[in-house]
């Protein structure tokens, strides 16, 4: 089912990077008072989780997905967090391997279609805190992965409901599309903070030898397309940049999602282009995809200047307390 979003930008700031960029300008980030947890991988990795408190016996838990090079200093999920606990349930941010400003054990990293590390952690959640409801939320390249994730488990997840914000759910798409006009800024950015931490990690683990990454070769990667294909691909086990993007791009698996899950994207996302959005007969039947004119990436201020509001911290709980 495709259905109409209720948002609505905020008064003049309709652009889409004006949505993009303002939550980054206008949120206080709470970075504190959270409880933290070292989840050891049994490949001898490990986890960085966050939560917001320690679940009582029966306790909704919220499971949140970051985007690319995310953690909790970013806007959306500081904000989902504090959203969480204000409704009474427990908020527990999974940092991807690497990004919570510990570098990870193992060569390996964390990729769009990487479904392991969370399927790890909902074992532990379902052992741990067996009277507790999960769901799960997940942004942009967590949200990929969640939809993926949600497809894999099918009729076993153990999600009561996810939601998924602006998801590459063509990851091919969204790579050209982020090496187009204003979008190669946002591209720029973001290889910066990878190519940083890969060059300490090329160090480490002799990715020279490993797959043939030096530091000259690191220095030059300029795209996405050009980066999975010199180190996501060959450390995750992908021939090449295509067959990790044909694995990995979610749009292809929505069909097999057996549990209730809201597909939230904007039509104006400068991140990706409206042709990768999947057509009804593309959806199972206990998905939804709501569509918004605006929203830009991960924005979804409301509101006025003065007065912002952030509707996805609105939009995400009461799509939650339907079923948990």
């Amino acid at each position: 089912m495709i259905i109409d979003s209720q948002f609505k930008p905020a008064t003049g700031l309709k652009n889409p990077h004006i949505q993009t960029l303002l939550p980054m300008l206008l949120r206080r980030k709470k970075l504190h008072g959270y409880i933290e947890q070292m989840f050891e991988l049994k490949d001898g990795d490990f986890l960085d989780l966050l939560w917001t408190g320690k679940p009582a016996s029966g306790q909704a838990i919220v499971v949140v997905f970051h985007g690319l090079e995310g953690d909790i200093s970013s806007p959306y999920a500081s904000g989902i967090m504090s959203a969480i606990k204000k409704r009474g349930w427990v908020g527990l941010l999974m940092h991807f391997r690497g990004c919570s400003g510990r570098l990870n054990r193992l060569a390996r990293s964390y990729h769009s279609g990487e479904t392991g590390d969370a399927k790890e952690l909902l074992n532990f959640l379902a052992n741990q805190y067996p009277e507790s409801p999960v769901a799960a939320a997940g942004y942009s390249l967590g949200g990929n992965m969640l939809l993926k994730l949600q497809a894999e488990l099918a009729e076993n997840s153990v999600f009561k409901a996810v939601v998924s914000v602006c998801a590459p759910l063509e990851l091919n798409n969204c790579a050209l599309r982020m090496d187009q006009g204003f979008s190669k800024i946002y591209q720029r950015h973001l290889l910066k903070s990878l190519k940083k931490n890969t060059a300490i990690k090329a160090e480490m683990h002799n990715f020279k030898q490993l797959i043939n990454l030096d530091h000259n070769r690191i220095k030059h990667l300029n795209n996405f397309r050009e980066f999975d294909d010199a180190l996501t691909a060959p450390l995750h086990g992908f021939r090449d940049v295509d067959d990790y993007y044909s694995q990995s791009s979610a749009r292809q698996y929505l069909h097999k999602i057996k549990k209730p899950t809201l597909v939230i994207q904007a039509k104006d996302d400068p991140f990706m282009s409206s042709e990768l959005l999947p057509e009804a007969d593309e959806l199972s039947f206990s998905t939804q995809l709501e569509l918004s004119e605006h929203g830009g990436h991960v924005g979804f201020v409301g509101g006025n200047i003065l007065q912002p509001f952030f509707w996805l911290e609105s939009r995400i709980p009461e799509y939650f307390s339907q079923f948990i």
